[in-house]
């Protein structure tokens, strides 16, 4: 998702907030569905109902960010009609942000657009940079798992694994081993090297760690020797493809600890309920 779109959807979704009397911020269903990309009421209105279950389950009260209201609509003909509509609370589209598809840019945006108590574009950026590098994080430890139970199965222990993944590190960083790339961003050694990477080389990790799961799977490789050959090759592979788009992956730089991040994002959600406000309280201006 670049500046452009980014700035696209701030301004959507800014232009669509209501305020109460009370002052507390909060939006309207109906018009969060279409900026959130569902063409059908009752797909909306199901992860609303996700977001409410996701609300009580953290100890808030549903009815202080979940309030029933009516909404008129033109039907034709200077005619209206009355449909049902629901008031939101940050804290409540945050919510069903959390609950929406993860596979719609309009959903990952939301994450962190209603998660911030800012209207300052650079910081939304900044945070969606920061979940896209923690769900990359992600991804790769569950490939890494799949890899270690992959290899156990044919006959190579912890010992073993650690070989490898190292092995393949020292292809994707030119000739720095795991322990080599550790020293040289000032990694300690009880760390994960991954935790202090960067999004993109992360993302080459994964993509040479899947690559070797699926080899291993479809030749039904055998032992440390003929693994370790297939992940040290997919990995001098990867390792190609970024340095033809210029990017050596020893020479970037390390990234926060991603251990802490994950802390931040946690705080900032855990205060979002309190600072968000009650609408039941409140009159909205609808």
């Amino acid at each position: 998702m670049d500046k452009y779109q980014i700035g696209k959807l701030k301004s959507d979704f800014d232009s669509i907030m209501h305020m109460s009397e009370d002052g507390i911020e909060f939006w309207l269903a109906r018009d969060l569905q279409e900026i959130f990309g569902y063409s059908q009421w009752r797909r909306f209105y199901d992860t609303i109902e996700r977001a409410k279950i996701a609300c009580e389950t953290s100890s808030n009260d549903v009815l202080d960010h979940f309030v029933d209201v009516g909404k008129m609509v033109d039907i034709g003909s200077g005619a209206e009609r009355d449909i049902g509509d629901i008031a939101l609370t940050r804290y409540a589209c945050y919510l069903i942000a959390q609950n929406g598809d993860p596979r719609k840019e309009e959903i990952a945006f939301a994450q962190s657009y209603f998660a911030l108590q800012t209207r300052k574009q650079e910081l939304i950026e900044d945070r969606i940079n920061l979940i896209t590098r923690m769900e990359a994080r992600d991804k790769l430890k569950e490939s890494e798992k799949r890899l270690s139970q992959n290899i156990y199965e044919r006959g190579v222990d912890d010992k073993g694994f650690a070989r490898i993944r190292s092995k393949g590190d020292q292809a994707l960083f030119g000739g720095n081993d795991t322990a080599s790339m550790k020293n040289r961003l000032g990694v300690k050694d009880n760390r994960p090297l991954a935790d202090f990477l960067p999004t993109v080389t992360i993302a080459a990790k994964n993509l040479a760690a899947e690559m070797t799961n699926h080899n291993v799977e479809q030749k039904d490789l055998q032992g440390e020797f003929k693994i370790t050959n297939e992940h040290i090759q997919n990995n001098a592979g990867v390792r190609d493809m970024l340095k033809q788009r210029g990017i050596v992956p020893e020479n970037l730089p390390p990234e926060e600890d991603i251990k802490k991040l994950e802390r931040r994002v946690k705080s900032d959600e855990k205060k979002l309920a309190e600072k968000s406000g009650k609408l039941t309280t409140s009159k909205t201006d609808e």
